[in-house]
């Protein structure tokens, strides 16, 4: 490859990210798009054929289609040294994070994830994005960064693709409480301690979970949590002030799938988390949300 089609990418999806990875990536590499449902009188891609011919695979799918897709391209990855790249983050329906469902099915040692403050939409107008690679060995991870080396999005590398994983799901579900909170208008000084009460929570789900203590502190936690508790575009932000304001019609998305997933087949216990328990009762039940947030804030605090 010249220096202008330095490796070879195949991405699985076409929705907002999978635009912005194309608008990253196109303009050095060699591009391919993936979609399950091509444009009518467009030649669709064949897995098959594709797949072999790939360095990277990047999955801008949702983790509920982690399972079928990479089943179907197990047996031609494995003519091929192609890394599984994967930015989705929530569970499938057996509550297993997106690396998990690569791992078990194409191996762990060729799965990365990618995860921190990175909107598609700003990714298309050229401004910065920020993001952590983990991988199970560090020759791996700087793989990934390199794929994205003079781009707009800066990567950091990693080992730690339980915490990052996570750090990224659960990102998404205290996103939520920050939604409610603003449109009930609390104020600055609750979102404040809402951050502070999430962070250690997750913190310590992450650990219970295998993950590093640092990690919730890094990009893909706090760093993420931030971004998509105060972006105007945040699904997620927009989703809790729904509810917040009494309208629960499609309440959709990563992080209300992951509250269904854990209530189904649980990974720890919600119950030693009261923000985690909060959040779910109210998108779970959707009633009393304000009744319910501050009783919250007026328990006391303990110092971990």
């Amino acid at each position: 490859m010249n220096g202008n089609d330095r490796f070879r990418v195949l991405i699985l999806g076409y929705g907002e990210m999978g635009h912005a990875m194309e608008h990253l990536l196109a303009a050095r590499h060699r591009v391919h798009i993936w979609q399950r449902h091509p444009p009518a009188g467009t030649q669709p891609l064949s897995l098959e054929q594709a797949v072999p011919d790939s360095d990277f695979i990047v999955f801008c799918l949702p983790a509920t289609a982690h399972p079928e897709v990479s089943a179907r391209i197990a047996s031609p990855l494995a003519q091929s040294d192609a890394l599984c790249l994967t930015i989705a983050k929530g569970l499938d329906h057996q509550s297993r994070f997106p690396a998990e469902v690569l791992g078990d099915t194409c191996g762990s040692a060729r799965v990365a994830v990618l995860y921190g403050p990175m909107i598609s939409e700003e990714i298309l107008t050229g401004k910065p994005a920020f993001a952590q690679c983990g991988a199970s060995t560090a020759p791996v991870s700087q793989r990934v960064a390199d794929l994205f080396s003079s781009t707009s999005l800066m990567v950091e590398t990693a080992q730690d693709i339980i915490g990052l994983s996570w750090s990224a799901i659960l990102k998404n579900v205290y996103a939520l409480v920050f939604g409610m909170a603003d449109a009930l208008r609390l104020g600055d000084n609750v979102r404040g301690f809402l951050a502070a009460a999430a962070l250690h929570e997750l913190s310590t789900m992450v650990q219970l979970q295998g993950g590093r203590t640092e990690t919730p502190y890094r990009l893909a936690g706090l760093g993420d949590l931030i971004t998509t508790a105060t972006s105007a575009g945040s699904h997620h932000h927009e989703l809790g002030g729904r509810v917040a304001r009494g309208d629960y019609s499609a309440l959709t998305g990563e992080g209300i799938h992951t509250l269904a997933m854990l209530r189904a087949r649980p990974r720890f216990d919600a119950g030693q988390f009261p923000l985690f328990t909060l959040i779910d009762d109210c998108m779970h039940t959707p009633q009393d949300v304000r009744v319910r947030l501050d009783a919250f804030l007026k328990i006391p605090c303990s110092s971990p």
